[in-house]
């Protein structure tokens, strides 16, 4: 089974609560992944967990580091986590651009999945950023330089687009609450979609795979149906093991 390491679904929320005349702030971090990380360990995959406030600071700086894991995810952290380091934007010092790198591994080899959310492809306002950078240049799809989301309230039910070794025999899926608007690249394939809109995105980029999957892991846009389905870790399950070339 994989060596996976997931970037990202993890936040810090800071709550004030005001009672009369009185109020009191606290603060809590918040792990957007728990579910998946269960789900795909028990199913024989070696995790690791990059927090996103750790991701600045820890991902890995080189191809040695990168090497270390079979399939990288990127889920609901944007570029400027990779790119400003301490360094960089409090020391005003150059730096590797982890993007670049990135790149580079998967065109050597390397597996890379991005999973969507407020800050993946271009997210919430834009602020994910991955438009024209050279995760871009590896994912199977273009990215929209603009607030790319597509909320659906009235939930949209992902279909199969055609057989692959990810979907077959899942049966139907939970409805999901929006997605993102993506674009496949001329040579990926599209697997999935939902509002006939593409959602599960393969390629290649040099010797390596990547995978766009154009909604989330976790709620909101992952229903509670979604979340509660049998065959929630066995579908993320899939798209790690076709990224590390241990599904046809």
């Amino acid at each position: 089974m994989a060596k996976v390491l997931l970037a990202g679904e993890s936040w810090i929320s800071t709550t004030t609560e005001y009672k009369g005349y009185d109020s009191f702030t606290s603060t809590k971090l918040e792990i957007g992944c728990e579910d998946l990380l269960k789900s795909l360990r028990a199913l024989g995959h070696t995790v690791t967990h990059l927090r996103a406030h750790d991701v600045p600071e820890n991902f890995p700086w080189t191809l040695t580091e990168l090497n270390q894991y079979d399939v990288i995810m990127l889920s609901d952290i944007g570029s400027n986590s990779f790119t400003l380091s301490n360094g960089v934007f409090a020391g005003g010092n150059p730096s590797v651009n982890r993007l670049a790198l990135l790149k580079q591994w998967v065109q050597s080899g390397g597996a890379l999945m991005m999973a969507g959310g407020y800050l993946s492809f271009s997210g919430f306002e834009g602020k994910a950023h991955y438009h024209g950078s050279p995760i871009e240049d590896v994912l199977p799809v273009t990215i929209k330089p603009y607030d790319d989301r597509i909320e659906s309230p009235q939930g949209v039910r992902p279909l199969e687009a055609k057989d692959n070794p990810i979907t077959r025999g899942l049966g139907e899926f939970p409805v999901i609450l929006g997605y993102q608007d993506i674009e496949p690249k001329a040579a990926s394939q599209v697997l999935m979609t939902a509002d006939s809109a593409p959602l599960l995105v393969t390629g290649t980029a040099g010797k390596g795979r990547t995978l766009a999957y154009g909604t989330d892991i976790a709620p909101h846009w992952a229903s509670q149906d979604f979340m509660a389905w049998d065959n929630y870790g066995e579908f993320f399950s899939r798209c790690i093991s076709w990224l590390a070339g241990e599904l046809a």
